[in-house]
């Protein structure tokens, strides 16, 4: 799979610079928390899954969360399993690319047990995402992920804990939950993908919701976590995890009390201003301008509830021409000394030493999602993601 490859080759040879490349399941655990990119979430008990499993994956969709969790029923659970199990074979019957496929689950108990049920369709699946993780539930589920492993043939299998309990929003216990979430995922290094924020239910502790016109760094209790999460577990020394964004919960126009956050400017070529419209209409200018927060705050990827959201997320995730630029000037073997120098742009100023983290992971993010050629902005590439 790959980002963009659901566009035509002679399209991606005019947006790109430097194309995104191939990955499989079985590429190194960086490059995948890397690529996650708009990780799509779907009920396991839809009854056409395996359908629209396949159906995403034409659309650009690298990355599907099938849920047993908070997106059903209490009532629902065993019909949902039983349905992954139909539609995990269902899957079998051609050899149709797939997203990476995640399930997300309730108890350390329904792993193995899924697994085993699975069998050889069970080759599908990346791993496990595990609700509500805390120090004290960490250990059985990440155990019970490996263990799944080991008994099966399934091999790597990954999983993705989900931060989103009281303790981490109540400020007396927020700075050992985080030291206790960083214990474990450090003992199990290897096997966690990546981390993700269930903001839903950091506003759920105190009643709040926010409205499409504002982001989740608006909400300034959800962003101080947020800002302690990245500190805490995403640092740039080599101790720290993939962080990815939380989800946006809109995708229908609403009554609006603000003016939209799209800039006239980018749009203004002919036919383009119509591509501004529907967005503003559909409430994805707050959604651009989140995404374009997560990346400033340390985030990669994002939780998607619905599939318009996916195309924006790779968009505004691919490298642009400039950054490609300076982190290339950055990491050039004979800067390894250090010191300062004015930009390829000549608009800024690039020093090596300071700046050394944001380019590895500038390029780690070229590597995946490519780079844009010069003249080609967000516009360009949303407007190729949304034409297919």
């Amino acid at each position: 799979m790959r980002h963009f490859g659901h566009i035509s080759p002679s399209v991606r040879k005019d947006l790109f610079h430097q194309e995104p490349a191939e990955f499989t399941a079985a590429s190194p655990a960086r490059t995948l928390a890397a690529g996650l990119g708009a990780t799509l979430y779907s009920p396991a008990i839809r009854p056409h899954l395996a359908g629209d499993i396949r159906k995403q994956a034409a659309r650009g969709v690298v990355s599907m969360v099938l849920c047993l969790e908070d997106s059903i029923s209490d009532g629902e659970v065993t019909a949902g399993e039983d349905n992954l199990i139909r539609q995990f074979a269902a899957l079998d019957e051609d050899s149709a690319e797939l997203p990476l496929l995640f399930i997300r689950v309730r108890t350390p108990e329904q792993i193995p047990d899924l697994v085993r049920r699975l069998g050889g369709s069970g080759r599908h699946l990346a791993g496990f995402v595990l609700p509500k993780f805390t120090e004290s539930r960490g250990t059985a589920f990440l155990d019970a992920v490996a263990q799944a492993e080991q008994a099966s043939a399934v091999a790597p299998l990954y999983a993705m804990p989900v931060l989103e309990t009281p303790d981490l929003l109540h400020l007396e216990t927020r700075v050992e939950a985080l030291a206790g979430i960083s214990r474990t995922v450090d003992r199990y290094r290897e096997r966690v993908l990546a981390l993700r924020l269930g903001v839903t239910d950091f506003c759920s502790v105190y009643g709040l919701r926010r409205t499409p016109d504002m982001t989740a760094y608006d909400v300034k209790i959800v962003a101080g976590v947020i800002a302690d999460v990245v500190n805490v577990l995403s640092r740039a020394d080599g101790t720290g995890f993939t962080v990815t964004g939380p989800v946006w919960e809109y995708f229908r126009s609403q009554q609006r009390l603000f003016k939209p956050q799209l800039r006239r400017s980018p749009f203004l070529e002919e036919g383009v201003e119509e591509l501004r419209t529907a967005l503003i209409e559909h409430d994805l200018d707050g959604l651009l301008r989140e995404i374009e927060l997560d990346r400033a705050n340390g985030l990669l990827g994002k939780t998607c509830i619905h599939p318009a959201h996916v195309t924006p997320v790779h968009a505004l995730s691919v490298v642009s021409h400039e950054e490609f630029s300076d982190a290339q000037d950055i990491l050039r073997p004979e800067r390894g000394g250090g010191g300062v120098m004015r930009s390829a742009y000549t608009n800024k100023m690039n020093e090596v030493k300071p700046h050394r983290a944001w380019a590895e992971r500038t390029m780690l993010r070229a590597e995946v999602f490519g780079v844009a050629r010069e003249e080609v902005g967000f516009v360009d590439l949303l407007t190729a993601g949304l034409r297919v």
